[in-house]
């Protein structure tokens, strides 16, 4: 069955068919009309481009791009690809240049991505060259829509993206302000892993509260997120985005862990440091997990402070980029927290390897079954915010605007 004549099953709040995540048409649209699109894409830290000149290569959808400081003030994104023959000319994760050399031709342009220079441009003896009309203004890299916010840069391909601040919406710039508050950032680290699932997947497992208390060991024994917590579940205006709060309880059983199957009372740590958690941000919760859609989770995981880049690499697979950081001005005792604390996520993470393994079984569990569908009905069929972490309302609301967004109305 092809993209074109799928349907969408039953009460659109309640599933998700399965097609959604394996269709390799969808996938393609999805990258057109999501990835390409008017949505503001996740392209690093500021901090990791600190001089003019400094660049460093990534992924946005399935295009690679280079992000570059290219002036003392301004961080630019241009697509990796020569304007002359499409060549991804710059191959170095990390690096500092004067401008951006195509090693093939020798094509070269400025750090904002400007044509300067063309090899043999006017010929050579009165032979060859270019075209009189040609003109190099018009062979620039393509440049992309860029924003410096609070020390994160974003990028989108499209003119018609609104500023990040209303791409955001006012509720979730107070979340997104809350640890991203202008303060200098610093790196502290990275991971990156390949798992073999649908991207939309690891958007859903970090809107998805209900499964933290059933899968992760750790979370449940420890009591860092936990469904007998104080939390709630925030989602903005669009349903794209969200957010998981929560505060860090005891390792305590009561009557909500005693039912858990992963409660595992007598475990404890050679090295409690790891759980050494300093209160350090507004209010009581000690957890905010943002979702922005469609690239990358914004983590504040008791002093784990973390970006996790979403990489497309087909319709049943993405690759997974994390980094983590810390602020410039933190105490040494306070960077040695966050790197300790850092153990608890990435590809082989306390909590974090559980996540890329299930989403792994998941899309095994599609593969083969593309009409039916996955239910999404805990909580019930909204999509509004909870005060409470025993609901899927933030899985509602992303498939309520992607099938906008793709689309695709109620049913069809």
């Amino acid at each position: 069955m092809t993209s074109q004549m799928r349907k969408w099953p039953g009460e659109p709040g309640g599933k998700v068919p399965y097609w959604v995540y394996t269709d390799p048409d969808v996938y393609k649209q999805e990258l057109e009309k999501i990835w390409y699109g008017p949505h503001w894409l996740y392209a690093g830290l500021a901090c990791e481009v600190p001089n003019v000149g400094d660049f460093k290569t990534t992924i946005l959808g399935e295009r690679p791009v280079i992000m570059v400081r290219s002036d003392e003030d301004t961080i630019s994104v241009v697509e990796n690809r020569c304007a002359h023959r499409g060549v991804k000319f710059c191959q170095e994760r990390f690096g500092n240049k004067a401008d951006l050399l195509c090693p093939y031709h020798q094509w070269v342009y400025d750090l904002k991505g400007d044509l300067m220079g063309v090899p043999f441009r006017r010929g050579v003896r009165k032979q060859g060259g270019m075209p009189k009309d040609f003109d190099p203004s018009q062979h620039g890299l393509n440049k992309l829509k860029v924003e410096e916010v609070n020390g994160v840069v974003w990028a989108s391909f499209s003119d018609e993206t609104p500023p990040f601040r209303e791409y955001l919406g006012e509720k979730f710039w107070k979340h997104y302000t809350r640890v991203y508050d202008g303060r200098p950032l610093e790196v502290l680290g990275y991971n990156r892993q390949r798992i073999p699932g649908n991207w939309k997947l690891m958007q859903e497992n970090i809107k998805d509260p209900y499964h933290a208390s059933l899968l992760h060991v750790f979370f449940v024994t420890f009591g860092l997120f936990r469904a007998d917590q104080k939390s709630a579940v925030d989602i903005d205006e669009t349903g794209r985005h969200g957010i998981l709060i929560s505060r860090k309880g005891d390792k305590e059983k009561n009557d909500v862990t005693g039912d858990m199957r992963n409660f595992q009372g007598d475990l404890d740590l050679q090295d409690p440091r790891i759980l050494d958690v300093v209160q350090e941000f507004p209010g009581e919760e000690t957890v905010g997990m943002i979702t922005i859609f469609p690239s990358v989770i914004l983590q504040q995981q008791v002093n784990s402070l973390t970006t996790r880049q979403i990489v497309p690499t087909g319709a049943g697979s993405f690759d997974f980029h994390w980094t983590h950081w810390t602020y410039a001005d933190d105490t040494e005792e306070m960077k040695t927290r966050r790197t300790r604390q850092a153990n608890l996520f990435g590809p082989a993470g306390f909590v974090s390897a559980d996540d890329g393994e299930v989403i792994e079984f998941g899309q095994q569990g599609f593969e083969g079954s593309e009409d039916e569908a996955a239910l999404t009905t805990m909580g019930g069929y909204d999509s509004e915010p909870t005060d409470h972490m025993v609901t899927e309302a933030a899985i509602r609301g992303m498939y309520s605007y992607w099938r906008k967004v793709m689309g695709y109305d109620d049913h069809g």
